[in-house]
């Protein structure tokens, strides 16, 4: 693990949205604002391109675009993980060796899938990582996720961490999480440099209680979970956890109700940026619900909901 070994990443690390204008094209100065506002807000390090930044809706010219624009803008103020996955490893390898090039920290891969049968082996996802680490020296994180459908168990997992060179973080978001991250943890030893919580830290505290130490949530109130694991990281279980139970309601609403939807709405809201489009097919968030989430935002005051009146 020597390449990636070079530094460790952990805090809060959230999922940038992708901005569109209100047509659903590129908004890059809206792009722009938007990683400004979440290193403001704390973030330790962002994540771009993932799910939650609607990676699935861009084309491979429109992601190449957004990947340049936002480690331009950051130019080195924070990490930066870029999401690269692909089913095909040469497309995947491709995409992690530009990230590279261009600056980012780190990339995270999902397991190869498309659809709801294309699956491979786990002989193939092993050959998988380890073609897309021979393509880079950066650290590559395994994104654990149900949407891939695609079963990791905890000793392949750590086998990999093991076996293969920069394969080293694990973001877990499957049900027990919190269990698969202490097994993980257990089995796989000082190979495991980075587990973490994703999932919109609905399992955060238990997540951190089982090792973890780098949470990937959504972008919209970074300042709120650093609430959470600043005092948790200092020793201060007791403050963590009063931080948890008061920001849950928003984070519930986030996993449960507007899910990717949410920062969009609460940068807008704040000023941070013009429109909280959502490209087509995907439906926008009912007003009635966009007014819940801005109803128990409010209660909280999180940055997002400042930031823009400023700038």
């Amino acid at each position: 693990m020597t390449a990636s070994a070079k530094k460790l990443y952990k805090g809060v690390f959230p999922v940038a949205p992708t901005i569109f204008d209100a047509d659903g094209r590129l908004d890059l100065e809206g792009q722009k604002r938007a990683i400004d506002f979440m290193i403001d807000a704390g973030s330790h390090g962002i994540c771009i391109l993932a799910n939650f930044s609607e990676q699935f809706v861009l084309t491979d010219d429109e992601r190449d675009l957004v990947m340049t624009t936002v480690l331009d803008h950051v130019a080195g103020r924070v990490p930066i993980i870029v999401t690269t996955t692909h089913f095909s490893t040469f497309v995947c390898a491709e995409r992690s060796r530009r990230a590279q090039e261009k600056g980012a920290a780190m990339v995270m891969v999902m397991p190869p899938y498309h659809g709801a049968t294309f699956r491979v082996p786990d002989s193939s996802i092993y050959e998988f990582y380890r073609g897309v680490s021979d393509a880079i020296s950066i650290p590559i994180m395994v994104q654990d996720a149900p949407v891939a459908g695609t079963p990791l168990s905890v000793p392949f997992l750590a086998r990999m961490a093991k076996e293969i060179e920069n394969l080293a973080y694990f973001k877990i978001e499957v049900p027990r999480a919190a269990d698969k991250l202490r097994a993980l943890i257990e089995a796989g030893g000082t190979a495991i440099e980075g587990p973490w919580d994703g999932e919109e830290a609905i399992t955060l505290m238990a997540d951190l209680d089982a090792g973890a130490t780098g949470a990937m949530t959504g972008g919209g109130y970074p300042d709120g979970i650093r609430k959470i694991i600043d005092p948790y990281f200092a020793g201060d279980r007791e403050a963590a956890a009063a931080a948890y139970e008061r920001w849950l309601p928003l984070i519930n609403y986030e996993n449960r109700q507007c899910g990717l939807a949410t920062c969009k709405i609460l940068m807008k809201a704040g000023g941070v940026i013009r429109h909280d489009t959502l490209r087509a097919p995907q439906p926008p968030i009912h007003p009635a619900t966009q007014k819940g989430l801005i109803e128990i935002a409010r209660r909280l005051d999180p940055v997002v909901l400042r930031w823009g009146r400023s700038r």
